[in-house]
């Protein structure tokens, strides 16, 4: 299999992500509330949210989502994956290593990144060991906080 990799660009291209990540939220069992408009503003403008990936092999078989981070511990820049996502039929060939390897590459030239960071639902043993077969480790002292979207709003106002 010869999987090529393009940057999401196009209209055509958003949607080829956008259902590959409709995929991905119907295998984990989760909502997905981010339609075209949403993708079409994260991967767009001046300073982009995000960046998409596609993997093809005559078809969409992988496709990503990723973004830039920083950490003041690591005294660098890294790359947070959001959502990495294989087809049923082509998982077990590499291609969600080869998804991940290019993501490293392309932050590591966009933004000099250095560390890569993503979230693995708890239900998703095989998710798991998949990255914990390619060297990512568990932050145990390390708690995830997440502000809703009405506590974000509130929290913008503050202050005025």
């Amino acid at each position: 299999m010869m999987t090529e990799f393009r940057t999401v660009t196009t209209e055509a291209d958003v949607v080829l992500l956008d259902r590959a990540l409709r995929a991905l939220s119907h295998d984990l069992g989760d909502t997905h509330e981010a339609g075209l408009d949403a993708l079409r503003a994260a991967l767009t403008g001046t300073t982009p949210a995000a960046y998409g990936l596609l993997a093809w092999d005559g078809d969409v078989v992988g496709a990503a989502l990723y973004s830039p981070v920083f950490s003041t511990a690591r005294g660098a820049a890294g790359v947070y994956v959001s959502d990495l996502w294989v087809d049923g039929a082509t998982r077990g060939q590499g291609v969600g290593q080869s998804i991940l390897a290019e993501i490293a590459r392309r932050a590591g030239k966009l933004w000099q990144a250095e560390w890569m960071t993503l979230a693995v639902y708890g239900h998703s043993t095989a998710a798991r060991r998949f990255y914990e077969r390619l060297g990512f480790a568990p932050q145990e002292s390390v708690t995830q906080m997440r502000l809703s979207q009405a506590g974000f709003e509130r929290l913008k106002g503050e202050g005025r």
